[in-house]
């Protein structure tokens, strides 16, 4: 007695792998260009402070955040103090260092709310954290050693990318040079690590 009997052939199960091998290399490939796409954005972050501040100065011969003359410049709510530094912690509620970013947006440099209350007025990164500026003063630098007439910082970036950023941007070691990373959400005196974990969050920040 016949019994008509089916099954894959050798062919068709090499046809299915091929198929599924393509689907996950195309996985895997999108998540590296969907992971490229953020360094360049966390990159961008830092490029564009500098632009802001020297933008500003050339302007009104004067820094954002700590201009004396903030109210009538770019009719700021307050005025800095004049001093040549942006004071305040990168991560601070008020002072010279948060009104930073209504000045720079009242001048037209960068986009982003005015009104020092509106619930997105500090401005985030690609993956969600916090973006600072401040200055490299023992009171105010968060990270040891970090050197610069001004300190740019962003927060919550995993190991993987700050480690690419380091590499694009400075010397490619987290622990020395213009860039570095310490312990996320630090505020002052974060020592400098060059042993980032891809999955762990770190502050990273660049001075220049």
């Amino acid at each position: 007695m016949n019994r008509n009997q089916s099954g894959f052939t050798l062919i068709e199960i090499a046809i299915v792998l091929v198929i599924i091998g393509l689907l996950l290399g195309g996985v895997l490939k999108g998540q590296e260009l969907i992971n490229s796409a953020k360094v360049k954005n966390l990159a961008t972050d830092f490029k564009n402070v500098p632009v802001f501040i020297y933008g500003y100065q050339d302007k009104f011969k004067a820094l954002p955040g700590d201009d004396s003359r903030a109210t009538t410049h770019v009719t700021a709510t307050t005025n800095g103090n004049g001093n040549g530094i942006i004071e305040g912690n990168w991560n601070a509620t008020s002072g010279e260092s948060f009104d930073f970013w209504q000045h720079v947006r009242l001048a037209g440099l960068a986009p982003g709310p005015t009104s020092t209350t509106a619930a997105d007025y500090l401005p985030k990164n690609a993956v969600g954290g916090n973006i600072g500026v401040t200055n490299s003063s023992a009171t105010n630098n968060p990270v040891t050693g970090l050197k610069g007439s001004y300190i740019v910082c962003s927060n919550a970036i995993a190991g993987k990318f700050a480690k690419q950023l380091d590499t694009t941007l400075d010397d490619g070691n987290t622990a020395t040079g213009s860039m570095m990373a310490t312990t996320v959400g630090t505020a002052t005196g974060g020592t400098p690590n060059g042993n980032l974990d891809d999955d762990t969050t770190y502050l990273v920040c660049m001075g220049f």
